[in-house]
């Protein structure tokens, strides 16, 4: 008999879906891939369906209220949570935090902490939401918490979150069902940005904490001693604060085959964030075979010995990863070691960390 899992899709109503949004859809398709074990009850506000719900495998359980409403509802009631829920999951701090059967294990899923050590990345009314749902998740004892990082875990329990309370978990990427672009499509789309060979690689939000402006002075750096880096691609959405792209190439949003097409075909992926919960796009370079960056503040691929780690803090570091990248393999043998370095990274595996949390 199958268990009923309520799932909040309220990150999927937002102009910018970012990471969480990610998680969402990633999450849902993990649950789904357990053949008969659930049925998902998308839970949302009021409104459009939007692209990023479409084709979703889940029972869509929409509330009359619109989406600032919804969440500041939630805490008091859990609107749109099925009855039968065994299982209600907030996929962020937004909630819901209750509702389903008298027995349903309840649990949120906290990213980061941002607010705090980012304090200048949003606003007072932002930073004041979080502390009053960071209050209410410290004081209820039956909510678990799932955190993809080991030190965001530590800090939680610091703050008052019972160790017992936290559970682990990884997130994933799966494209068996997306065909990347052809080398063709991306290298006119490159050309008619005026990018015609290698070129670095950049995929996310452009936002300061992502660390756009040192990455963009040490490809510089790097790029006066090895011409061959080509230049500095960025792709994504803008986010929250100003961000200087200096000389770099800024394509903005793209669709998810030219982004894998962007991955497969680049020179060197960097992503060299100052904070991070996750940090999904690492793994997809990988996957896609990349040779990768990455900053120490990069959860996903702290340990990945694929990786060229550098110090987010330093320009100087960040430029010699850039050229330690370069000298990397580019083998096809090359190639599947930096996917199969990730291979346990799936959605389903992602699915299977919640359902072992909820046991």
């Amino acid at each position: 008999m199958k268990r009923t899992v309520s799932v909040s899709v309220d990150q999927l109503y937002r102009r910018q879906p970012g990471g969480i949004g990610t998680y969402v859809r990633g999450l849902v398709e993990g649950l789904a891939s357990l053949t008969g074990q659930f049925e998902v009850v998308g839970v949302g506000p009021r409104g459009p369906v939007s692209d990023e719900l479409r084709g979703l495998p889940l029972r869509l359980a929409t509330v009359p209220v619109p989406l600032n409403v919804l969440t500041r509802v939630w805490p008091l009631v859990p609107l749109g949570v099925a009855r039968e829920s065994l299982i209600v999951h907030a996929t962020s701090m937004a909630g819901p935090f209750g509702g389903g059967a008298p027995e349903a294990v309840h649990s949120v899923a906290m990213h980061d902490l941002l607010w705090r050590d980012e304090p200048q990345m949003t606003t007072r009314r932002g930073i004041r939401f979080h502390e009053e749902r960071l209050a209410l998740i410290a004081r209820r004892e039956d909510l678990r918490v799932f955190t993809t990082s080991p030190n965001l875990a530590d800090r939680l329990v610091t703050l008052g979150i019972a160790a017992e309370r936290v559970r682990f978990t990884r997130l994933g990427v799966d494209d068996a069902g997306e065909p990347a672009a052809s080398v063709e499509a991306v290298a006119a789309l490159l050309e008619a940005h005026g990018v015609v060979g290698p070129y670095v690689l950049y995929a996310g939000t452009r936002e300061p904490r992502k660390n756009i402006a040192r990455l963009v002075t040490a490809h510089a750096q790097a790029r006066l001693r090895r011409l061959e880096l080509g230049p500095l691609v960025l792709v994504g959405p803008a986010g929250w604060g100003a961000v200087d792209t200096g000389d770099a190439v800024v394509l903005g949003s793209v669709e998810r085959s030219m982004l894998l097409g962007l991955y497969r075909d680049a020179g060197v992926f960097a992503y060299v964030a100052l904070a991070e919960g996750w940090g999904l796009p690492p793994v997809e370079a990988l996957h896609a075979g990349a040779r990768v960056v990455a900053s120490s503040a990069v959860p996903s691929v702290t340990a990945n010995s694929q990786v060229i780690h550098v110090d987010a803090f330093e320009e100087s570091s960040i430029a010699a990863g850039l050229l330690e990248a370069l000298d990397q393999g580019t083998s096809d043998v090359d190639r599947e070691s930096r996917r199969k370095s990730v291979a346990e990274l799936t959605w389903r595996q992602t699915a299977l960390d919640h359902v072992a949390g909820w046991q």
